[in-house]
């Protein structure tokens, strides 16, 4: 007979077990992390997940998630040194349900993420972003986004298959958001932490968020074809924050959507360029302030040191990448830029959006102060 190793399921936490015979397995999972009492576009249960999952880790005897394992540690895991596989629905994602996969082989614990699309919104992207990730992690020598491993389509009943890939979960790192603060009586950015209470970031914390999203997404901004990872939110839970224990943060990526140019390149010349890398840079700075209160409430701007962040995290990436002629030609076309040409450009980017999103009004609401904190920002770097 096989090796068969040991798998439990759980909902979000090891103290909330899950077996066949209990109510929950049997309920219907929600589509999104907005439930709006709208009918589902699909029935799912909880056990109808579970066993998803569970037939993509058995995938060949488990010869997929031995060779996943051996990935992760660059040693051989054969399939039956695994002992045991623990399966945690972690989230009602906007386009996935995440789960994450603890084994423990051959004395290692690692830990894994299986994203699977249920809603035709998830199905609609969960591909193309495996094909992503996959790209940029062997065309960028960075540790920003997930590695990934498989991907299968598993038949729920005769009128559902659903898709799903396997990748790295970074382990220690947690979802974050703006919140408001009752001590300090304004919003500030609240780390989700699972396993402790949740906190709130210090001011300089927050700053050095903002500037480690922005070198993050400058990383992969391409200066020839000006592709670049978009859209993403912090709305979504897009990254990820890892407290250290002298506190400093670290952030990650966990998904790549699309990656695509969002500007004209014939031909670029050293002005399209310039140009190119200043819309990037004010359509970042502008997303960078979004996200929803708590995750899903009303949509929030964050305060000015949001903008300042996001400019060295710009800069530190480009630094990084490019040649130094280069960088201070973008410094002196930068500064050659007024208060007023900071914000009619940035007005003409927010002209590109959709006029239905919800987040267009609070974006005008703030623009033209935007601008200004953005040039004080680069004048005073």
């Amino acid at each position: 007979m096989p090796h068969k190793p040991q798998v439990r399921y759980f909902l979000y936490h090891s103290d909330t077990p899950v077996q066949e015979d209990d109510n929950a397995w049997k309920s219907l999972l929600p589509v999104s992390r907005n439930p709006s009492g709208d009918p589902a576009e699909v029935s799912v249960s909880y056990g109808d997940y579970f066993c998803a999952i569970c037939s993509f880790l058995e995938k060949d005897r488990f010869e997929m998630m031995a060779w996943a394992a051996s990935q992760r540690i660059r040693e051989e895991i054969r399939p039956e040194q695994l002992e045991k596989i623990d399966v945690y629905l972690e989230k009602h994602g906007e386009f996935y349900h995440p789960a994450r996969i603890e084994i423990l082989a051959n004395g290692y614990h690692l830990a894994f993420v299986v994203n699977i699309a249920i809603s035709d919104a998830g199905k609609d992207c969960i591909k193309k972003e495996y094909r992503l990730l996959k790209q940029l992690n062997n065309n960028f020598p960075y540790l920003f986004l997930p590695k990934i491993y498989d991907q299968t389509d598993v038949r729920i009943n005769s009128s559902l298959t659903v898709p799903m890939f396997i990748g790295e979960w970074f382990e220690g790192y947690n979802e974050f958001h703006l919140s408001y603060d009752q001590a300090d009586k304004k919003n500030k950015i609240r780390v989700w932490d699972t396993d402790h209470d949740h906190f709130f970031l210090s001011p300089a914390q927050a700053k050095d968020l903002y500037k480690q999203a922005a070198m993050i997404l400058a990383a992969y901004y391409d200066i020839e074809t000006f592709e670049q990872i978009y859209p993403w939110h912090h709305a979504a839970g897009d990254f990820v924050v890892k407290l250290h224990e002298n506190n400093d943060i670290e952030l990650k990526l966990i998904t790549v959507r699309q990656y695509t140019s969002l500007v004209k390149n014939d031909n670029p010349d050293t002005e399209s360029v310039l140009q190119a890398m200043l819309l990037f840079l004010l359509n970042l700075s502008i997303r960078m302030r979004l996200d929803r209160l708590d995750g899903v409430g009303d949509i929030v701007w964050a305060d000015d040191i949001a903008a300042e962040g996001t400019l060295n995290g710009f800069f530190m990436a480009m630094t990084t990448r490019f040649p130094e002629s280069l960088v201070a030609g973008f410094r002196k076309y930068l500064l050659s830029c007024t208060e007023t040409d900071l914000a009619d450009l940035s007005e003409a980017i927010v002209n590109t959006y959709d006029p239905m999103a919800p987040e267009v009004p609070v974006i005008k609401k703030h623009l033209k102060k935007h601008a200004a904190a953005l040039h004080h920002a680069i004048t005073h770097s």
